[in-house]
């Protein structure tokens, strides 16, 4: 690897993951500047539903239309190496799939129905989590005349993930604003360079209020959101070799907290503004519209979750505060209104009904991962 190039293209890749684009062409302008450094044959890079880790769209490059559907069955149905939820779940880094198998990629089951028909061996699987919170996915995938990922491109890959995690989540809280306008729904502050404001939604009137400062309009703006702006400022001047996160935190008068983001717009006509947006701080749960699907209980909802997710029974008994049995009575209860027999029917099903016909049908994912109006 060339370490000047490198360095150079992580610095374009973090200054685009801060600047305001849709989803899509965000993942796109990625993928085509991380090919200069970690090359691959074929790519995908989807957005994933923080509840449920499930993916909900998805941006690809070299891979047929067609084997969508067999990589969902095994991704969702089958046990296998660096599954994106495991990697998701526990935090883990980057891994190759050489590394996973010892090079015997026929003990993949991925390898086996999906990518090894392709002629793809070696894949490099990453989960983009920020804030514990997982908002995409990315793989990349190698010809066997390519050879396999080096620990050089996997450390590449680990150095941007949190970056590529926040300008996908961005992406999604600015592509719904125009749906996200009034309570406690994210709001959007328009500052000029001189961090003065330009503009101000009903949303982020509701929280500076929240917080005692009600003159935005006057140019009185919070600490956390000068912070997350300057940070931004700063990491388009020293974005090579920078860690510079332009986010920050803010305590409401409730004592509830904000995550605060700062990106870049630059729009066709006009100066270049800095949107700061504002976004209350919670743990996501699971779309309740699954719940109602299966007319599940509030208690079954919960362990359907922690299901989906990749926990074990002992691991949803603690996470739940309940006892193992009390979870396979959930579990037998919830077998019995989805009409599956395991887990991973379970999941498989989840995935198969309420997300995959909804991706195939190009529905908008919300800001908060879950698909927009359902």
């Amino acid at each position: 690897m060339d370490r000047r190039r490198a360095e150079r293209v992580r610095g374009d890749i973090v200054r685009v993951c801060h600047s305001a684009q849709d989803s899509v062409a965000l993942r796109r302008e990625v993928i085509a500047r991380l090919r200069s450094v970690v090359p691959f044959d074929a790519v995908c890079c989807p957005t994933a539903d923080p509840a449920t880790l499930m993916i909900t769209d998805g941006v690809s490059e070299g891979l047929p239309a067609e084997t969508s559907v067999a990589f969902a069955l095994v991704e969702y149905g089958v046990d296998d190496y660096n599954k994106f939820s495991k990697l998701a779940r526990g935090r883990r880094p980057p891994r190759t799939l050489s590394e996973a198998t010892g090079g015997r990629f026929e003990r993949s089951a991925r390898w086996r129905k999906v990518f090894g028909p392709l002629g793809l061996d070696d894949d490099l699987r990453a989960a983009l989590t920020i804030d514990r919170n997982c908002w995409g996915f990315l793989a990349l995938h190698r010809r066997r005349e390519a050879g396999w990922f080096t620990d050089e491109e996997t450390a590449f890959v680990k150095d941007l993930t949190a970056h590529l995690a926040e300008g996908m989540r961005k992406a999604l809280l600015l592509g719904n604003q125009d749906q996200q306008q009034a309570g406690e729904a994210p709001g959007l502050i328009l500052l000029d360079d001189q961090l003065q404001v330009v503009a101000v939604t009903p949303a982020a009137r509701y929280w500076l209020r929240e917080v005692h400062a009600g003159g935005a309009e006057r140019g009185e703006v919070p600490t956390a959101i000068l912070t997350a702006a300057t940070s931004l400022l700063a990491l388009e001047r020293e974005a090579p070799g920078t860690a510079i996160m332009p986010r920050s935190r803010l305590r409401t008068a409730s004592g509830r907290w904000l995550v605060v983001h700062a990106s870049r717009l630059e729009p066709a006509d006009g100066p270049r503004q800095i949107a700061v947006i504002l976004e209350l701080a919670q743990p996501l749960e699971i779309a309740p519209l699954i719940a109602a699907a299966y007319g599940l209980s509030d208690r079954e909802r919960q362990v359907l979750q922690q299901v989906v997710i990749g926990l074990s029974t002992n691991e949803i008994s603690r996470a739940l505060f309940i006892s193992g049995n009390t979870v396979q009575d959930h579990l037998k209860a919830i077998f019995e209104k989805t009409g599956v027999r395991s887990r991973r029917e379970l999941v498989a099903q989840v995935f198969t009904q309420q997300y995959l016909p909804r991706i195939q049908s190009h529905t908008r994912v919300g800001a908060d991962g879950w698909f927009a109006g359902a």
